[in-house]
């Protein structure tokens, strides 16, 4: 068995776990994902903190776009106890059920990098010794379509993500259009709601805060 690794995602204890379990690894630079274990499936792998990190931060939502639209079998596993979670667990959840209700992603959970290097084994030994599928590097020469462009402009807005980016695009028809509504408008798309309407509205209409000398004539 082989598997492809992201050359970032050099983890040495993980590394050295799947050697052990008998997997080949090759390190390559992956445009998405951190770990290649047929041409259908690619695993986006947390920490703890680092999926808590992704969420504050929306990367985690952007990540998962990038994997959908590249792989058809793609999966999120978090790594560690569930009980260094800062966040309130119920904040977690929900970020689970989105991963899978906008996205179709499953979630794993693994206790440490023995049990990640057991479960990517036990996938990647299905897929290339049952299935016959090998690992396949995809997505470096991926071409975006403008309509795509959009989704991903509209759908780093606060709370909102790829459905209802679409959602708001085929009822305004343009980013300009978005732009220029107002919040009671934007709360007409189903599933908006007035937090979500109110603050897109305040971040295409308020100025700009910041004071950075370094940006003035």
């Amino acid at each position: 068995m082989k598997i492809i690794v992201d050359q970032r995602e050099r983890n040495l204890e993980l590394i050295n776990a799947l050697h052990e379990n008998g997997v080949e690894v090759e390190i390559k630079t992956i445009p998405v994902g951190d770990y290649i274990l047929s041409d259908r499936i690619c695993v986006e792998r947390k920490t703890v903190s680092d999926f808590e990190s992704s969420i504050i931060n929306g990367r985690l939502f952007e990540q998962l776009d990038k994997l959908k639209q590249t792989y058809e079998f793609p999966l999120v596993l978090i790594e560690g106890n569930v009980s260094e979670f800062r966040l309130n667990l119920n904040a977690i959840m929900g970020a689970v059920v989105s991963i899978y209700v906008e996205y179709r992603i499953q979630t794993l959970f693994c206790f440490d990098v023995f049990d990640t290097a057991n479960t990517i084994k036990t996938i990647a030994e299905h897929e290339q010794r049952t299935e016959k599928r090998m690992p396949s590097l995809k997505g470096s020469a991926r071409a975006y379509t403008n309509d795509e462009f959009k989704e991903y402009i509209i759908g780093n807005l606060p709370g909102i993500g790829p459905k209802l980016a679409r959602m708001l695009l085929i009822k305004f028809k343009t980013i300009k259009n978005i732009a220029n509504s107002s919040a009671a408008e934007l709360e007409k798309v189903e599933k908006i709601g007035k937090k979500k309407s109110r603050r897109v509205h305040e971040i295409f209409t308020e100025e700009y805060a910041a004071h950075d000398e370094s940006y003035q004539n």
